[in-house]
Order: structure tokens, then sequence, then C-alpha cells
């Protein structure tokens, strides 16, 4: 039986040939938070080739609690660029520099909440022209990449339970100019950013709490808790400290949620071989998004994703990132803890 390794070259910086799987996704995502005037976003590209269509979303944290959002599908006729929608992402070196640019429309929400009735949400709030351009630096090794045979064969998979068969993560820096409407800033911040490529269906997974956390340049975490059934729960992750990855062995989350259960503060525990780590997360501001999908058997899936722009405190220190719970809604309630 072959070994599996993991594998990952600077050209899969670039965007992979689609397989055969309706469902190919590959995926950019990127978060950068300004740790003086306490805003930032994070920006995503999903494209679906073989389905015709990307997924864009463009979401802003501002610093006065409003959160400009917008989401879409615009159409691609293929694989080769992340550019639609008026969003575009270059590599400009594998692993080390990046750039994010978003040019269009964004709603303004006073009450982000709202979402939870995203029709209604958009039928009742403003939307703003938008500009954003930002530069953005790997300040870490890469973490991840695509699980393989040890004679580099891909590993079998059914696409309608895949997520993705690869996925890396980085913390980076950014720098850049954010226009919203008459207003504009300037922000120089910290975040983290993600590849996946594979075959993806949303409602793969029951649940999973993904923690991006930046203390400072020096000091980051990325703790992941992913429950794809009774069986299947992976937890890990990675401790930035001093430039080096440790790898977590270990983690947990104690929550705690609002009426709606949308999660507003967390104490997370996370362990290396090198150390143990506890970090206090506390909710800034939060907008609940949503993906809907009919299964083969008829039935229609909602998945909820709750997206917070989040304040961390480790040994005293604070910092900022996102905290991203993703839960299958049955019965109306979410599945996640």
């Amino acid at each position: 039986m072959s070994n599996v390794i993991i594998r990952l070259e600077p050209e899969d910086e670039y965007n992979h040939t689609p397989d055969e799987a309706k469902n190919y996704n590959e995926s950019m995502y990127f978060n950068v938070f300004d740790h003086t005037s306490k805003m930032g976003g994070w920006f995503r590209l999903g494209n679906r080739p073989n389905e015709g269509y990307a997924e864009m979303t463009c979401c802003l944290y501002l610093p006065d609690g409003r959160i400009g959002f917008m989401y879409g599908k615009p159409k691609i006729e293929n694989n080769d660029f992340f550019k639609a929608g008026g969003m575009s992402f270059e590599v400009i070196e594998p692993f080390k520099k990046l750039s994010i640019a978003y040019k269009g429309k964004l709603l303004i929400l006073d009450e982000p909440k709202q979402m939870l009735e995203p029709g209604n949400a958009f039928k009742n709030n403003p939307t703003e022209l938008c500009d954003v351009n930002i530069e953005i630096e790997g300040i870490s090794p890469m973490f991840g990449g695509q699980a393989v045979n040890e004679d580099g064969s891909d590993l079998d998979s059914d696409p309608e339970k895949s997520f993705s068969k690869a996925h890396y993560e980085q913390h980076t820096s950014g720098k850049g100019i954010i226009k919203v409407g008459s207003e504009e800033w300037t922000i120089s911040g910290l975040g983290l950013r993600d590849k996946s490529w594979g075959p993806r269906y949303w409602q793969s997974i029951e649940w999973y709490r993904w923690l991006t956390i930046n203390i400072n340049s020096e000091i980051g975490f990325m703790i992941s808790i992913v429950h794809q059934g009774p069986d299947s729960e992976r937890r890990g992750g990675m401790a930035l400290i001093d430039g080096k990855y440790q790898i977590i062995k270990d983690c947990r989350i104690e929550t705690n949620y609002d009426e709606d259960l949308l999660h507003t503060s967390f104490k997370a525990w996370a362990k290396t071989e090198e150390d143990e780590y506890e970090i206090d997360g506390k909710v800034i501001s939060l907008i609940p998004l949503r993906n809907r999908r009919e299964n083969p058997e008829g039935k229609m899936q909602t998945t909820r994703i709750g997206e917070g722009m989040t304040e961390y405190t480790y040994k005293g220190i604070t910092g900022y990132g996102m905290s991203e719970y993703l839960d299958l809604i049955e019965d109306g309630k979410p599945l996640g803890p």
C-alpha cells in the first residue's frame, strides 16, 4: 500500500487544469486587518469552471461597525485566472507576493444580522461603489498542500462528499487603499490567506470552526476543527512563533452564542509538541451568510457561515483576525456545538 505524502510546489500558486468532477472548485481567499484603525476585510474567488461560473465575495468591516458586503456568481469560460465579478487576484512571486483588487458595488449594512434573510437585506439597504487595492506579502512558511500517494498519483475520493483535495495557508501582511463611497482608508495590517482546489460542496461538512489569528508580525495562529460526521473529525492548525510554524496536535474551542446562535466570544486552547496556547476571542462585528444546495435525493440543504471580525488576546497582547463558524442547518438549528 502506498504511503500518503503532502506535496506543494510554487506552480500550485497558479490555477490548475480542472478534473472532470462537475463540482470542481479552485479558490483563493485573503483576509487582512489593520490593528490601528481596527478595520479590514476578506476577499474570495472560487472558480467553478465545469459549472461555468465563479463565486465572488467581498466583505469589509468598517471602523464604525458597519459591514460592506457583496456576493455574486459571475460567468467564467475557463479556470485560467482569478478574475471575475470586478475582483482579481494576481500572483507576483509564489509564496511571497500577491495582490488583491476589487472594483464594484457593496451592500452597506448598519445591522449585519439582516443577512439572516439575504433577500430582504439586499432590498432594504443602500449600495456604494467600492475600490480596493491591497498588496499581500507572506510573513510565514507555507502550511499544507495536496495529499497524494507516494508515486504522485491522486488519492481516491468521492466528489459528492468532497470539500477539497488540496489546501494550504499562510500568515501574511497587507498594505493598500480601501475606498467606499466618499470614504477612503489607507490600511497596513496582518492577515491570513488560503488556497484550495478539487471537488467541493459546502454541504459535505456538518460543521467547522476556523480561527485565523494575528497577534503581531511574530505571533499568529490558525486553529481548525472540521467535523464531517460522527466518525470523522479533524483538529489541527499551526502556531506562528518567531517566524516558524509549530504544528497543532490538538485543540478545542469553548463558545458563547447569542439568541440567534451566532458566536459572540470564545476561549481557544491549542497544543503543539513545543508548548500549549490559550487565546481569548471577542467578536467585534459579524455577518451571517448562507449557501444552499439540493442534494441528489432532492432535499434542500442549507449551510450557514458566521463570519466574525474578531479581537484576540494572547498573554495580554491584543491582535485581530477572523472567526468563521460553518454549520449545516437541520430543523432550523446549526449542527455544531
